[in-house]
């Protein structure tokens, strides 16, 4: 985690010490998934909502653009004991993870940055991101790392690779701040991320065969593959065919977050622009002062 965090703190560093107008905070809120191990099958259905924390940089790049780097810190999980089909609930998987993300994005401000006398900012925003994540299990009472047993095979002669655990996202969100006194704003932010892998949950398409899984991956592999029979009061492994469905393999997984926002603003030149004064009507361009 502390790469992470140096790389998000040298992302941002050069946003505050130019800081034409711009503004260091922190978001506390919310992180949470959809997938293979959500209550249901719906789209929208998500799992348990976790305790995250986020630090960023803004900064104005015109009238109504402002650039964003965040550094975000939370977890995703997800069970089927908790969900809403018995089908479901009888597959019996779980996974818990940490998500680390740092991310780039672009706001739009409809009613102005910084460089405006505005109050209210409403904005939406998209951009890039570049997160880390690694699935665990709770497995007789000890977390463990699904991505290296390849449960889904990966790795075996005629499967996929493992997946990696560091990949791209594209943040998409809304949000609105509101300034409370010259320099200090309070907000919320609210923000998808599109992944593309359909592994944050170790869950995506087939069985393996659990003789199958065992001989090429071990036996952890093989008993965190198909976990059904320690629904069944001998705890025998249940015996599927290879290609039987595990997962959904047509829809990636999602990421998002949400939260409240508090931040500072530093000016770049004149720190009292608001006190009755109105914007230089830039459109434009790097703010300054008047």
């Amino acid at each position: 985690m502390n790469r992470y965090l140096l790389m998000c703190l040298a992302a941002m560093l050069p946003f505050i010490i130019s800081a034409q107008d711009a503004e260091f905070g922190l978001q506390f809120g919310a992180t949470g998934y959809t997938g293979d191990l959500t209550p249901n099958t719906n789209t929208l259905s998500t799992g348990k909502n976790h305790a995250a924390l986020s630090v960023f940089g803004r900064v104005d790049m015109n009238r109504f653009i402002a650039g964003r780097v965040n550094f975000t810190y939370g977890k995703i999980s997800g069970n089927d004991a908790d969900a809403e089909l018995a089908s479901l609930q009888s597959r019996n998987l779980s996974f818990q993870s940490t998500i680390v993300e740092l991310a780039a994005v672009g706001e739009f401000n409809p009613l102005g940055n910084n460089s405006t006398a505005a109050r209210l900012k409403p904005y939406v925003y998209g951009g890039v991101a570049l997160f880390h994540f690694n699935p665990e299990a709770n497995f007789a009472g000890q977390l463990i790392e699904l991505q290296p047993l390849g449960t889904e095979g990966q790795g075996l002669t005629g499967f996929d690779e493992k997946y990696r655990l560091t990949q791209i996202s594209i943040p998409l969100g809304v949000g609105a701040r509101y300034r409370i006194t010259e320099r200090i704003n309070l907000g919320f932010d609210i923000g998808l991320r599109k992944t593309f892998t359909d592994y944050l949950d170790d869950v995506s398409g087939s069985y393996v065969n659990y003789n199958e899984l065992l001989a090429g991956n071990g036996t952890l592999a093989a008993a965190l593959g198909n976990r059904q029979g320690e629904l069944n009061e001998t705890g025998e492994p249940v015996i599927v065919e290879t290609g039987a469905q595990r997962g959904n393999s047509l829809k990636n997984d999602w990421y998002y977050s949400a939260g409240v926002t508090l931040s500072y603003s530093f000016f770049g030149k004149n720190p009292r622009r608001y006190k009755g004064r109105n914007p230089s009507g830039r459109e434009f361009g790097c703010p300054t002062g008047i």
